[in-house]
């Protein structure tokens, strides 16, 4: 659908957006869409930039299956992204959220990190949560060795490669910002569909 460059009253946007007006009442109260004009004391009109927040608030809930602090967390990354490519990824990776990130990074992670030589900070979110979910898969029978794991890893690399090229090909660091940002969520779920498809080429080519 294209978007709409005249302003619109609430009604409007939920019916350009699909998202039902009661929704972005609450968005409004969260924060996580930007208020409109006010027109009176009770009437506001919204525009263009109110339909890309609700359609990207909408993609990270009903997609990503972000929160409301991990929204809060991304537009405000994306609010402020700094010059820095690189700092830029780290904000991001910050900014998102990662489940099992409260924990210690386990000796078999900071081992794998330094035999990569990956440049990775010793407490980066990924890590945490690498360590928890690896204890996880331990306890529920799901052993990954370090082959396996070291395998994992190298695949994961050029996962990264392909995600930096296109988030280093954006011409401003707010473009890059949204990239990194909002593809990292939108995209894994690509990744795992992907995963699955390959499991079934590569049995099917094996047996």
């Amino acid at each position: 659908m294209s978007r709409p460059e005249v302003p619109m009253r609430i009604s409007e946007l939920a019916e350009t957006t699909g998202v039902p007006v009661h929704t972005l009442k609450y968005y409004l109260r969260e924060g996580l869409l930007m208020p409109g004009e006010a027109t009176s004391r009770t009437r506001a009109e919204y525009g263009p930039e109110h339909v890309e927040r609700v359609r990207l608030v909408r993609a990270l809930v009903e997609h990503g299956g972000v929160g409301i602090a991990g929204i809060s967390a991304i537009l405000s990354a994306l609010g402020n992204p700094p010059a820095s490519r690189h700092d830029l990824l780290g904000i991001a990776h910050y900014a998102l959220p990662t489940p099992g990130d409260d924990g210690p990074v386990s000796e078999d992670v900071s081992d794998l990190v330094a035999e990569l030589g990956w440049s990775v900070s010793a407490q980066a979110p990924a890590a945490r949560a690498l360590s928890v979910a690896l204890a996880a898969a331990r306890d529920a029978g799901v052993g990954v060795t370090a082959d396996a794991l070291r395998r994992y890893a190298r695949a994961m690399e050029q996962v990264a490669a392909v995600d930096l090229d296109v988030a280093l090909a954006a011409d401003d660091p707010a473009t890059a910002m949204h990239t990194v940002v909002v593809g990292t969520v939108m995209v894994d779920p690509v990744l795992v569909a992907l995963r699955r498809m390959a499991q079934e080429s590569v049995s099917t080519r094996r047996s």
